[in-house]
């Protein structure tokens, strides 16, 4: 078994935007794309589904998903995790003093990014939350395929809730309390890799899937995968890393009942920036065009974009930010504007990646790279310039799929864990050419405009 893609498929999914800060999904949509994106990939690969020895499943991970568990039919829209609308709950707990244990328990942060808030949410809003099934996408997901049969979610997706204990390694009464919600609503916690249900044999969230598929499985390895949000992992092993630069201790997989951890800097928007520049403001017809037209420029020409759209997040947790734009003159196009956004990429990694090091007291040796974006040697080469550490990009940039792919043939016993390194292959490394001095001056370029990001007040009204 070489691990070699054999088939593609792909199908994207509408996002809603109700109202402002709200951010909705169509579950039964999420369902649709997934059958027709698999029996795509299946007719690529020449085989049927009776071929098929094992599934893996990855997804985003903090979004909600409630359903009828007689019907399977949702019972609203999925709540994503850029969704917002429980920004004010989530201070109204800070400020009654609730973030230390909150942390002390899960390795999170009170933010309306994670589950929690959002359930209890529903649970007020939505008639019949009360008796639903509740679970993120990979619940939602194994739920179909296996005719409602399983209710089941893997450590690593239950770890992103605020109602995990990532210590004890099971749903937390503590924090169901505290956020009002039950945890009879919530599915059963099991391995990330091994028999689960219905022929799937590995589960993990996107994040930990694609640290899988980086084979960052010894302590001090980094990913960091550039999609609609950027997510740095750094794996820990055993070792609970506390963070105190805003970072988040979250659970990386359990396998065999036991977990591992790491620390994770999770960035909202990155390239979501570019969906913006192409659907909101039709600068580029396709995100493709991107890549060559951040490199038609040397630079930004003094533009910087912080792309705060729903706020910011790590290290920062700020969710009343906005979206800015600072530095133009009669003189900035088009390309500076995506060069900008291409630019913004890594400076948030690099805030990221130093929090982690402060955390550690360890220098990141080298930051494997992934998603989308990581097709673009313009982005790279400034990220390996900005960290001063070489970046390596893997032959399969989408290894979020492939560490469920991984998990899931280790689950069925395809691979072994020897084996794991052998399957990640190289396509090229970016070695750093820029001076340190250049790099830190445009750094704190980069954070004079995200402080004018955090101080925006609107009228009540807006």
């Amino acid at each position: 078994m070489a691990g070699e893609i054999q088939g593609r498929g792909y199908r994207e999914i509408t996002q809603h935007y109700p109202r402002p800060g709200w951010v909705e999904h169509d579950a039964n949509e999420i369902w649709s794309a997934v059958q027709a994106s698999t029996e795509q990939a299946l007719q690529a690969a020449g085989v049927t589904d009776h071929d098929v020895a094992a599934i893996g499943i990855t997804n985003q991970r903090e979004t909600l998903v409630l359903w009828d568990r007689k019907t399977l039919e949702p019972i609203a829209p999925a709540i994503v995790w850029q969704d917002r609308r429980t920004a004010d709950d989530c201070r109204r707990l800070r400020e009654a003093g609730h973030e230390d244990r909150v942390r002390e328990v899960t390795g999170l942060v009170l933010d309306p990014y994670f589950t929690a808030t959002k359930l209890a949410w529903a649970l007020k809003h939505i008639e019949g939350a009360a008796d639903a099934a509740a679970g993120t996408v990979d619940s939602w997901l194994i739920a179909r395929l296996s005719a409602g049969r399983a209710h089941v979610t893997d450590a690593s997706n239950a770890s992103r809730t605020l109602l995990f204990d990532i210590g004890r390694g099971a749903w937390s009464e503590e924090m169901a309390e505290l956020f009002g919600v039950s945890l009879a609503n919530l599915p059963e916690v099991v391995d990330s890799s091994g028999e689960i249900a219905a022929r799937v044999t590995g589960v993990a969230g996107d994040q930990q899937a694609a640290l899988f598929g980086q084979a960052c499985t010894s302590e001090g390895m980094a990913k960091n995968t550039y999609g609609t949000g950027s997510f740095v992992l750094m794996q820990t092993g055993t070792r609970r890393a506390v963070s105190r630069s805003g970072m988040l201790t979250t659970v990386a997989w359990r396998r065999r009942g036991e977990l591992s951890y790491a620390l994770e800097g999770a960035i909202f928007v990155t390239g979501a920036a570019l969906q913006w520049l192409r659907d909101g403001l039709g600068l580029i017809a396709a995100t493709s065009e991107a890549g060559p037209l951040a490199s038609s420029v040397p630079n930004a020409g003094g533009v910087f974009m912080v792309p705060a759209f729903v706020g910011l997040g790590a290290p920062h947790w700020d969710p009343y930010a906005r979206g800015t734009i600072v530095g133009l003159t009669r003189g900035t196009t088009r390309a500076h504007l995506v060069r900008a956004a291409v630019e913004a990429m890594a400076y948030q990694t690099r805030d990221v990646v130093e929090a982690m090091e402060a955390d550690t007291g360890e220098r990141l040796k080298e930051l494997r790279v992934d998603g989308g974006a990581a097709v673009m040697d313009v982005l790279c080469q400034l990220q390996a310039d900005l960290l001063g550490i070489p970046v390596r990009r893997p032959r399969h940039t989408e290894t979020t799929a492939l560490g469920a792919a991984f998990l899931a043939g280790l689950g069925a016993g395809l691979w072994s864990d020897g084996d794991l390194a052998g399957l990640w292959k190289l396509d090229r490394e970016f070695e750093p050419r820029m001076s340190r001095d250049q790099a830190d001056a445009m750094q704190a370029s980069w954070r004079r405009a995200v402080e004018r990001s955090r101080h925006w007040e609107l009228p009540d009204n807006q």
